[in-house]
């Protein structure tokens, strides 16, 4: 017999009793839509996860930091050793395999202070080659570039953290790109001469000090986002290394800069130690590798790939509680299944008789029950699809305002993935009563009434 026959003999059949058949799919529909909903649950939170991962420093990054007294395990016993980050520790983590990018992180704190508005604020310096490698979102304006002036690249909520410095007046919206703004490097003096120390004994008063040196930076960029957007850079400001670190000598000349280590005596080294380094790595199954190497070198190494390993396995534990739910349904589908294809046999018992005296082959048999079946399959993960794509909708719409924004996600591969897991279920449960077809003997079916 022609497929085109079978198939239009399995049509026919469906359709002779249409209830029974809409109730049968309808089964089918609740269990995909079930499947699919929770899959998409589980889905939407390792991606959320993953998204928070990325946001706090990335998946393929490392934060190395100095130890600062820590044991010295390069092999010198219990004797205590300073390991701190220079140009030839960034060369040195640069040969490590495996090693993508790395660059050096100088910080500085300083105050900005726009007319009677002030905020904290930190300044970070890195590398062009790394300000071009994170990845960075620009709202406004531009990254800083090589060779001018130090200019800023402020995160998206600096100029939400401004307060008012005199008086209790509304702070308004700031425009980092517009406005003159000034900062304040040498905070420590700032704070001494605003608040001066007022001597309680007996003689002169002691000399007030002078006021800091304010300087009026210009802000590049702003960093894309919206006042309810957080990421790693949000409230830090970025700029080149190279025009921070000429612009601290300038600021702080014969003076230590704050942060950075000391002689015995209290003066500063003639070299700049950075406060950490920023590593990428090429491949996300070397983190630990790498990582293990820098801590070998006597520093320390941040990653979120614990916190990566944490998700995965949360992840998988709540996909396969989510998918066993859902699974249930489906299973409860497919015993519906069995059962309408059990009552076909018995309503059609003359039908397969007269089909098999003429000759019918029992594959044919076979095939036309298996197709009813696969297509009771067919039709409700179709529709299963499109519920579960509505339910989602509504998820994420009563979602928007959480942090877990778009928590169900239905990606490609789950939509065909759904549809042919609920054709081969509806084939699977017409297994046995198209093997009971083909078993029927034709006398004996034809005598039925």
């Amino acid at each position: 017999m022609a497929i085109f026959d079978l198939l239009q003999m399995s049509g026919n059949n469906l359709l002779r009793r249409k209830v029974r058949t809409l109730l049968t799919i309808l089964g089918v529909v609740i269990g995909t839509a079930s499947i699919v909903v929770m899959l998409s649950l589980g889905l939407g939170l390792k991606r959320t996860s993953m998204k928070q991962i990325e946001q706090s420093g990335g998946l393929t990054t490392i934060q190395v930091y100095p130890n600062e007294g820590m044991s010295d395990i390069a092999g010198n016993g219990d004797k205590k050793k300073t390991y701190r980050i220079d140009d030839k520790v960034i060369e040195k983590i640069a040969q490590i395999p495996n090693v993508m990018l790395v660059s050096p992180v100088l910080e500085i704190n300083a105050l900005a202070k726009y007319r009677n508005f002030e905020t904290n604020i930190q300044i970070k310096g890195i590398t062009q080659e790394a300000l071009q490698n994170m990845n960075l979102k620009v709202g406004q304006g531009r990254l800083p570039s090589a060779g001018e002036t130090l200019k800023l690249f402020w995160g998206n909520q600096i100029a939400n953290n401004f307060y008012c410095s005199k008086g209790n007046m509304e702070v308004p919206k700031v425009n980092a790109m517009k406005e003159q703004i000034f900062y304040i490097f040498d905070t420590e003096a700032y704070y001494a001469f605003k608040n001066p120390v007022v001597s309680s004994g007996e003689g002169e008063s002691p000399t007030p000090p002078n006021p800091p040196k304010k300087y009026l930076l210009s802000v590049c960029g702003v960093l894309a986002g919206s006042a309810e957007e957080y990421s790693n850079h949000s409230y830090v400001a970025l700029a080149d290394i190279d025009a921070l670190r000429t612009h601290l000598k300038r600021a702080f000349r014969n003076k230590a800069i704050p942060g950075q280590p000391t002689k015995k005596n209290g003066k500063p080294y003639k070299e700049i130690y950075y406060n950490s380094a920023y590593v990428r790595v090429d491949d996300m199954k070397k983190m630990e590798k790498v990582q293990k190497a820098i801590t070998d070198m006597g520093f320390q190494a941040n990653s979120n790939t614990e916190w990566l390993k944490q998700v995965k396995q949360q992840m998988r534990t709540i996909q396969f509680v989510l998918g066993g739910i859902g699974a249930v349904s489906l299973f409860v589908a497919a015993i519906g299944i069995a059962n309408t294809m059990m009552m076909s046999i018995y309503e059609r018992t003359k039908e397969i008789g007269i089909l098999k005296v003429l000759g019918c082959d029992l594959e044919d048999i076979r095939r036309m029950f298996l197709i009813e079946a696969g297509f009771i399959g067919l039709f409700g993960g179709v529709l299963g699809l499109a519920l579960s794509g509505g339910i989602s909708v509504v998820v994420n719409i009563a979602a928007r305002n959480s942090a877990y924004e778009n928590i169900s996600y239905i990606p490609i591969w789950l939509v065909v993935a759904a549809v042919i897991f609920a054709v081969l279920i509806g084939m699977a449960a017409g297994v046995l009563p198209a093997l009971r077809a083909m078993k029927l003997s034709p006398l004996a079916a034809l005598r039925t009434e």
